[in-house]
Parts: C-alpha cells; structure tokens; sequence
C-alpha cells in the first residue's frame, strides 16, 4: 500500500486530548480497513501564519499512513466534516521514517535564552523633548540666538542675504 502524511490543524479552544481522539477515530478507521498508522506526533500549539476562521493558534498533529488511496479520500472527507479541524494536508510519500522525529521536533526552540546585546539606545519617550524646558535634543538645539525657527548661523539665509548686500551695493555703484 501507498504511505502517506497527513498534516492537520486543530482549533484552538479544543484540548490535546480531543486532538488524540480524532488521530485515534483516524487510526481505528485505518486498522479496519487493513493499513497501519507508522508514525504519530503531536506538534503542539503553535501561532498560525495568518488568521483561520478567527483562528490565530492552532494544535499541528502529523500522521504517517499506510493505507489505500480510496481511505485517504474517505479521511479527508471526514476530516472536512468535522468542525474542530481547521486545516489539513496529506501528500504521498517514498518512505516514513518513525525512529527520527520530524523537522518540526528536531529544530531548536525559538524562546532560548538571549545573550546582552549591549546598551538600549534612548527612545523618542526616554530622552526625547523635556516638557521641564531643560536641554533637549540635538534638533531643538540648532536654533539662533532669538529663538526662533531660522536656520542656525552660517546656514541657508545667512548665504541669500550676503548675496542680496552685494547685489545692493552692485546698484548704488
């Protein structure tokens, strides 16, 4: 018989053990019809890439079969039946390996612990404009002596008005 992985995704609000139980109706239903279930793993609750039926977590289980094709479209049948399953996928396969855990259960965690990544640089609401009129950033420094909002010295205006004195004083010559 052909061997095959089913990969399925149960709702969120549901427990582990309603999750077994569907893997077991799936492997008592296959033992009857004559194949064998070679591999089982719970994958645990896992975030989902995008929201699934108001979904954002699901409980991944993956099943290795051996069974005929005509029981796979029966399980897929009864699958899309039951309201606790989300989403399912089965692809046919050369081999199962049921000694090695899965790409899913060998790769290393994501929450490990993380090493100091040296000190946080200050934030707009750390440091930023002191409401107490103390000194506050760089920005807010560069202005003239009046306190207005010109360019500082030396800046884009001062440059306009040396050209504009020695315009004028072209004309009165």
């Amino acid at each position: 018989m052909p061997l095959y992985e089913c990969v399925l995704i149960a709702r969120n609000d549901v427990t582990q053990q309603q999750v077994e139980s569907v893997a077991d109706q799936i492997a008592a239903n296959l033992e009857t019809d004559g194949g064998t279930v070679q591999k089982r793993e719970y994958w645990g609750l896992r975030g989902l890439a995008y929201r699934i039926k108001k979904n954002r977590k699901g409980h991944y289980m993956l099943l290795g079969l051996d069974a005929k094709p005509a029981f796979i479209t029966e399980m897929e049948r009864q699958l899309r039946l039951n309201e606790d399953i989300l989403r399912f996928m089965t692809i046919r396969v050369e081999a199962i390996n049921a000694e090695e855990p899965s790409a899913i259960l060998s790769r290393k965690p994501d929450d490990r612990e993380r090493g100091f990544r040296g000190p946080k640089p200050p934030g707009r609401f750390e440091s930023g404009r002191k409401r107490d009129g103390g000194e506050g950033r760089e920005e807010y420094r560069a202005r003239d002596d009046r306190g207005g909002d010109e360019f500082p010295r030396g800046g884009r205006d001062d440059f306009r008005g040396a050209q504009r004195d020695e315009f004028r004083a072209a004309i009165e010559e």
